[in-house]
């Protein structure tokens, strides 16, 4: 199942992708998409729905951030072997966390905006995974379990703020718009292994990332699980995986990086595309 939301931004609606690809309205059943939707029965209940009798939505309408009321965004830095090494690091020992903050959330489609001191805007496509039931001290061999489903993301990262400006790495990954996430979320289901998604991403037509989730250093259950030995995952947390070698950080022999009027299109198997205009802040 494709679940989305729908509308303006902070009156999204709840709505599914149909087997059609036709977006249907389900906000007469379900209002909104939260932390307490991704329970495990509720997902089975909308998945026995009869989506053709859902009214249609117009094309075009805007969509968001496919779940509402997110907790956390937990991050994990450099783990995919190609991009530690075109930053010049070595493939880490544990998994690296960072968080990126929720007021950064955006839709599939909406602007990203460059703040005003912004220098090196730079771009990540990556793996999302969506909390369905509460993880705590979780064995690796369990993790999956707890997954309500996975979403298509970019980190965008102000490299400046990053690594300029001292401190961890948070300053320079929560601006506002920094973290598009969709189309949808599609339920664990619709992805029968996470270790075999393509993902890519594209700068004004030219490919930056053409990656692979199977080149993990850590797999989807031992992130999550080593996650949830340190904090505790809720229901409609977000988990970001890592990006791929490509990143405009790497770039050779110069690095690029966003500015205004780029426009950045990405996706993933079964996760859908993004097309992201950057503006200015």
């Amino acid at each position: 199942m494709k679940i989305v939301r729908h509308g303006p931004a902070g009156a999204e609606r709840a709505g599914l992708i149909d087997a059609q690809g036709v977006l249907r309205d389900l906000s007469m059943l379900l209002p909104d998409i939260g932390p307490a939707q991704l329970a495990p029965r509720t997902l089975a209940a909308l998945a026995a729905i009869d989506a053709t009798r859902l009214p249609a939505v117009e094309p075009g309408t805007r969509l968001g951030c496919p779940v509402a009321g997110i907790g956390k965004i937990v991050c994990v830095g450099l783990n995919y072997a190609d991009h530690a090494a075109e930053a010049g690091l070595p493939a880490p020992a544990e998994p690296i966390l960072f968080m990126k903050a929720t007021s950064a959330l955006s839709g599939p489609n909406d602007p990203v905006r460059i703040p005003p001191e912004a220098l090196k805007t730079d771009w990540e496509v990556e793996l999302g995974v969506v909390i369905g039931t509460r993880m705590r001290q979780v064995p690796v061999g369990d993790a999956l379990a707890h997954v309500a489903g996975y979403v298509l993301a970019n980190d965008v990262s102000e490299r400046s703020y990053q690594m300029e400006r001292g401190g961890q790495w948070d300053k320079g990954k929560g601006c506002d718009s920094f973290a598009p996430i969709g189309p949808w979320l599609a339920t664990a289901d619709e992805i029968p292994d996470p270790h075999a998604m393509a993902l890519w991403l594209d700068v004004n037509g030219q490919r930056m990332q053409d990656g692979n989730t199977r080149n993990f250093i850590f797999n989807v259950p031992t992130v999550l699980a080593y996650i949830s030995r340190f904090m505790t995952l809720e229901p409609g947390d977000l988990v970001l995986t890592g990006t791929p070698a490509g990143v405009g950080l790497g770039q050779k022999p110069e690095p690029r990086f966003l500015r205004a009027g780029d426009v950045m299109h990405l996706g993933a198997t079964g996760l859908g595309e993004q097309r992201l205009v950057c503006v200015g802040g």
